[in-house]
């Protein structure tokens, strides 16, 4: 039970859902507060022969446009799991000759969607990349291509135009074996025939330093304090002329921020977290150094603990 404004009782007082009905009832009064409700509950309920393998739900998954028949196409379940008799009648057969037009791309989306389900992605860079990979297959010009650096190629892609972007090392990590090269190779490849298609531009959205601060200081296990000390230094660098990329910079920017800290990280260990090789932290280290008092905000450390950093 859970209570609900009932105005007659003109309080809040504890309500029943009849599930048969559909009706939420007031315990108190009787009133019903709602009626013909809908039951978004799972369907436990099932027709199935519990000792066979056949799946019990009576519904499909949801339409998908990107696909021919939208995603609602029909297979002929086997009788009382009966593999052999099955594929030896005429409905298994007829099966079998109906060819699903839409196959390569079904497989193509349920890679993608296990490659953004292991980076912890959300469903809208999920519908992205299979937006992108669709226009790409479309074109009928990735044959004989790498197919998994295609399909890590447009996840890559499509982060980068939800302002969620990542690194091609982490995209590489869930790529079924695509290297960085080769998913940077496809991503050329794919923006300049979208670019072609559409003749124009592809936007790619920016990619800013602080977007990967997060994700970094909590591989890294660094407290709140630190992390937002990292945030801020990293807006402030954007101020500057560093140029250098904005994973180097957040990189450096750790670095900097942990040799203030009693938890000291090696360069090693942030480079592990980041991607970023040692030399080029170094490196950016070394360009951000003169700006250390600009760009470490004064609620972490005062000003002249700053000047007790590591000279590069």
């Amino acid at each position: 039970m859970s209570d609900q404004y009932c105005p007659e009782c003109k309080r809040a007082t504890e309500v029943v859902f009849d599930h048969s009905a559909g009706d939420t009832v007031c315990s108190e009064c009787g009133l019903v507060l709602e009626a013909h409700s809908i039951d978004e509950t799972s369907e436990w309920r099932t027709f199935a022969n519990e000792s066979s393998d056949n799946d019990p739900v009576r519904v499909g998954g949801p339409t998908n446009p990107l696909l021919t028949d939208g995603g609602l196409s029909t297979v002929i379940s086997k009788p009382n799991g009966a593999q052999a008799d099955f594929l030896s009648s005429s409905l298994g057969r007829w099966q079998n000759r109906g060819s699903n037009p839409d196959r390569s791309l079904i497989l193509a989306f349920r890679t993608i969607a296990n490659m953004a389900d292991r980076l912890g992605l959300v469903n809208t860079i999920k519908d992205r990349a299979n937006e992108i990979y669709k226009k790409v297959e479309d074109l009928k010009s990735i044959r004989g291509r790498n197919q998994d650096a295609i399909l890590a190629a447009c996840l890559y892609i499509a982060c980068r135009q939800e302002d969620k972007p990542r690194t091609v090392k982490e995209i590489c990590s869930v790529a079924n074996g695509a290297t960085k090269k080769e998913i940077g190779r496809a991503k050329e490849f794919i923006v300049k025939q979208l670019e072609v298609e559409m003749g124009q531009s592809m936007e790619m959205g920016t990619i800013h330093a602080v977007d990967f601060v997060r994700r970094f200081c909590s591989s890294l296990g660094m407290n709140n304090n630190a992390m937002k000390a990292v945030q801020e230094a990293v807006k402030r660098s954007e101020e500057l002329d560093i140029r250098r990329s904005p994973i180097s910079i957040a990189a450096a920017v750790i670095y900097m921020i942990t040799q203030l800290s009693d938890d000291k990280k090696p360069m090693k260990d942030i480079s592990v977290a980041t991607g970023v090789a040692e030399g080029t932290i170094r490196n950016s280290y070394k360009d951000l150094h003169p700006y250390a008092t600009r760009l470490i905000p004064p609620f972490y450390v005062k000003e002249e603990d700053i000047r007790n950093l590591p000279t590069p």
